[in-house]
């Protein structure tokens, strides 16, 4: 049993007993704690909004957090199956003090979460979610009497909201899609993606849907996260079926991965490449994604005369910082696309209808359009060490010996080569260091991966 408690939530496989597994009581627990801090930030907001996928586990969890926002009297408005983007969105239009997603997001079925969010539909900062941690830990916090419990709304509009949200974007060219006459075929792995999905692809105006997983039981045919080893059965379908391209997603939805006509990956770093290049040649700004997404994000925006600027991992600090640079697309190289237009939030819808968009009006098939952009190639690595390694000291002697090159040290340590770099990351929880490289070949990075290892 696994239960792993951090500043954006707490996540961990059911079952078990307390503290050990994400069991009833753990849920409770992180439940009260954190409307506490919803309540001392705001005594007067009184209303929380959730949504979850499709795991098996959902309703469960459900009901034990619904049951103790109630009992924290906070009025909850139930959004049953939704995606993580869509309950974001739920958050600013329903004006609520904050909502919890259900979903461990890639993580096998085992797993279930309590992803958690602020008045914005954002997720929370890490002073905020360290406050939650020790709330939890001290069991401060305050059950509502009789009189003032809290109720329970069921409001299942909000999928068809966000699909009118994303068809309503500027950007976004429905009848250049339904002009194009696309065959799509799509994965979403038995959850929530195969409610939202053919609702959209439908809406946006494509000829002919191919679902594959589409039933939403949480009984996942294949390992969630949506990574080439585990996308060979879409890609059969798509070249078999001759569809135009494919989409995979995650269990919530808010990653997106392409396949091409082909059957070959797009690859998961270059759904945001790919966005990106569209929304800068119409409303040209600056670009932000995590240190360890692919260059060629600040090769297309440069090439647009724009900065683009990397920030710490993690959705929250990509978020801030494209708030700092005003920056007009931004997001994560696993296939999550951040929109400002649309919201602050990973968005796989937002990203399909903006992706679909630009392949029509190009004119090109998936595997050409993908051919314009610049060719990076990544190697991830972890190195196990000594407990009494000092990694500190490790990561500033390669510093000091790349000094020569950029280094950035906002997370870890990453330095820039003039055609790859290397990005070193200690672990919070065990003495690794993860080393991720990139370089214009997949033979060149997996070298550079090699030699660093050799340094260390």
């Amino acid at each position: 049993m696994s239960l792993i408690k951090s500043i954006s939530g707490i996540r961990g496989t059911i079952g078990g007993k307390a503290g050990q597994g994400l069991t009833p009581l753990d849920a409770v627990k992180f439940t009260a704690a954190y409307l506490t801090l919803l309540q001392s930030k705001n005594p007067e907001a009184k209303k929380i909004v959730i949504g979850r996928d499709a795991r098996i586990s959902g309703a469960m969890v459900r009901d034990l957090v619904t049951g103790t926002a109630c009992g924290m009297g906070f009025d909850v408005v139930d959004i049953g199956l939704a995606t993580t983007p869509t309950t974001e969105l739920a958050v600013i239009w329903e004006k609520a003090a904050g909502g919890i997603i259900l979903t461990a997001s890639h993580n096998p079925k085992q797993w279930n979460a309590l992803k958690l969010l602020n008045e914005k539909g954002e997720f929370l900062n890490a002073a905020e979610g360290g406050e939650i941690l020790k709330i939890a830990e001290a069991e401060d916090f305050t059950f509502a009497e009789v009189e003032n419990l809290g109720k329970i709304t069921l409001n299942d509009s909000y999928n068809k909201k966000h699909i009118e949200h994303v068809l309503g974007l500027e950007l976004v060219d429905v009848e250049a899609i339904r002009k194009a006459e696309f065959t799509v075929a799509f994965d979403s792995v038995n959850s929530v993606g195969g409610i939202v999905l053919p609702e959209l692809l439908k809406a946006l105006g494509v000829k002919e849907i191919i679902g594959l997983n589409a039933e939403p039981t949480g009984l996942f045919a294949h390992n969630p996260e949506p990574l080439p080893q585990h996308l060979t059965d879409i890609a059969s379908l798509v070249k078999e079926r001759r569809a135009d391209v494919g989409f995979v997603v995650d269990p919530d939805v808010d990653r997106l991965a392409i396949i091409t006509e082909e059957g070959g990956m797009f690859g998961e770093e270059y759904t945001l490449v790919a966005v990106a290049d569209y929304v800068l040649q119409h409303t040209p700004g600056n670009t932000v994604s995590n240190m360890s997404s692919t260059r060629a994000l600040r090769d297309i925006t440069e090439r647009y005369g724009k900065t683009y600027t990397a920030s710490a991992v993690g959705e929250v600090n990509v978020v801030e910082k494209m708030k700092a640079t005003s920056a007009v697309i931004g997001g994560e190289g696993n296939g999550g696309v951040i929109y400002p237009a649309s919201h602050y939030g990973r968005d796989a819808l937002v990203g399909i209808g903006l992706f679909l968009t630009a392949l029509a009006k190009s004119g090109k098939t998936v595997s050409e359009f993908r051919a314009q952009f610049p060719d990076y190639f990544m190697a991830k690595r972890r190195l196990d060490l000594k407990p009494e390694t000092d990694v500190d000291a490790l990561l500033e002697s390669l510093k000091a010996k790349y000094a020569e090159y950029p280094v950035n040290t906002i997370d870890g340590v990453k330095i820039d080569f003039p055609d790859s770099w290397v990005h070193f990351r200690k672990s919070n929880t065990e003495p690794i260091i993860r080393i991720y490289t990139e370089a214009p070949t997949l033979q060149a990075a997996e070298a550079l991966a090699d030699k660093i290892i050799g340094e260390i």
